[in-house]
């Protein structure tokens, strides 16, 4: 059974699986990378809770483009970024795309 992730990244997981059924989902944490941010240092977000890297693989984006899909998912975590997170790098594909990247 795998763990889940805890804090925002477990959040963002959570809501991720709960409205769009990923059949591939990578959260990476990558906060570390920007601790010198003005924004972390000013208004006090912690180091580990700002930045994230996420690809998400879904039959919920056939049908869609890259703006509406990227529309989607920022405002299913609307409220994560209300809360601090201030960067969100998105890699969204349907199943058929992403077999197409595996195979290339």
């Amino acid at each position: 059974m795998e763990q889940q992730a805890t804090g925002r990244a477990g959040r963002i997981e959570r809501i991720i699986r709960e409205h769009l059924a990923p059949v591939e989902l990578r959260i990476h944490d990558d906060s570390a990378r920007h601790a010198h941010h003005v924004h972390v240092r000013d208004n006090g977000v912690q180091a580990g809770e700002s930045h994230y890297n996420v690809l998400i693989v879904s039959p919920a984006f056939d049908q869609m483009g890259r703006v509406q899909r990227s529309r989607m998912v920022h405002d299913l975590l609307a409220e994560e970024f209300a809360g601090g997170m201030h960067a969100l790098s998105l890699v969204l594909r349907t199943p058929h795309e992403q077999a197409r990247m595996d195979a290339a």
